[in-house]
């Protein structure tokens, strides 16, 4: 039984992520942290870390960028991982989360849904192919109108993964409308939807002459990155000091 310290409990992953694990015999919320109150839990719920006096395998974290330097003092000071989902880190926060790594184990993704890491892997194998065979490459991208940030973290990181697996690195180019030219060889468009309450799609497309490969990804409910969470502080619990992501609970 993985018991686990739900981070930010009360917010809208946080209640998503209790429902998933009392359906799932193989692991359990042994307490809640959030500043927010109102909801009432099967769990004891604690304002913050430092109050909290329950054990617990691993810490899943969807709180806030604010939050980041109790909990990482709490994960290394207690010897506890921790699955960090929340979003917005700055460049500054990253290499704090880097540099705790060395200390306990983290696991951190752009993306929980194990299907866009199992995406991330065949791109892998694709991209070198395909880029050779002069396949231009484009990711779409479609969110909710309440989305801030453009392109996703999520297309970003199916990017990276691209260019990871290729010996020539590609240019991300985001606007084309203040240039008139033949598209270059060695970039990778992005394309940005925000509308509705899309959740989450993603396309990227090869193009060549006379045929397009197209892989795609689309996200119909939240509950799916909640999923990918728990999957992954059930692989996380017992682990030694590093830093991992989705590719190793998919690898496991």
């Amino acid at each position: 039984m993985t018991k686990i310290i739900m981070h930010g409990c009360n917010g809208r992953m946080g209640q998503n992520i209790t429902k998933i694990v009392e359906a799932d015999q193989s692991a359990e919320i042994v307490a809640g942290i959030d500043v927010f109150d109102g909801i009432k839990n099967t769990y004891p719920v604690f304002k913050s870390l430092a109050e909290c006096d329950v054990e617990a395998d691993v810490i899943i974290d969807f709180s806030l960028p604010s939050s980041l330097d109790a909990l990482l003092d709490y994960c290394v000071n207690k010897q506890v991982p921790v699955v960090l989902c929340t979003t917005g880190l700055s460049p500054e926060q990253l290499e704090q989360v880097k540099e705790a790594s060395g200390k306990v184990a983290i696991l951190k993704s752009a993306n929980m849904s194990m299907g866009i890491n199992l995406l991330q892997k065949l791109l892998k194998d694709a991209a070198p192919l395909l880029a050779d065979a002069g396949f231009d490459i484009e990711i779409v991208e479609k969110h909710h109108k309440m989305k801030k940030d453009a392109p996703s973290g999520t297309a970003l990181a199916l990017g990276d993964s691209i260019n990871e697996a290729l010996t020539e690195k590609y240019d991300y180019v985001y606007d084309r409308s203040t240039r008139s030219m033949e598209r270059p060889k060695n970039e990778i468009g992005y394309s940005v939807v925000r509308g509705g309450t899309i959740v989450g799609d993603h396309d990227v497309i090869f193009a060549g002459e006379d045929e397009v490969i197209t892989l795609s990804h689309r996200a119909y409910s939240r509950a799916i990155f909640g999923k990918g969470a728990v999957q992954a502080a059930k692989f996380l619990a017992g682990k030694p000091a590093g830093m991992y992501d989705m590719g190793d609970v998919i690898n496991a």
